[in-house]
């Protein structure tokens, strides 16, 4: 992987772990998988520009991860705004090829 490439998965992996309060790398992998599922169905729901260093990409890698990583009283909360988040940039023309 190319060290920029690498940079921006590694900040997008450290964002997320800010959010769900992770200090230890032992989730790292399940993480990064999440990331991984993520911007798939971001694509797969049309999201034609998936950049890690776009702050609604992250934002919603976040709330897959927060949906989705272990168990919360609030995942399904955090699944339903990733939804809406993912639905609005299908719809929007910046994130459209």
């Amino acid at each position: 992987m190319a060290a920029s490439c690498r940079s921006k998965v590694t900040d997008m992996l450290d964002s997320i772990k800010l959010a769900l309060r992770i200090k230890t790398s032992e989730f790292d992998s399940e993480l990064l998988d999440l990331i991984a599922a993520c911007k798939k169905d971001l694509a797969l729901s049309g999201v034609d520009r998936v950049e890690e260093e776009d702050a609604l990409v992250e934002r919603a890698a976040v709330l897959y991860c927060k949906a989705y990583f272990g168990t919360s009283d609030k995942s399904e909360q955090f699944a339903r705004s990733y939804e809406a988040l993912k639905c609005s940039m299908s719809l929007a023309g910046d994130y459209r090829a």
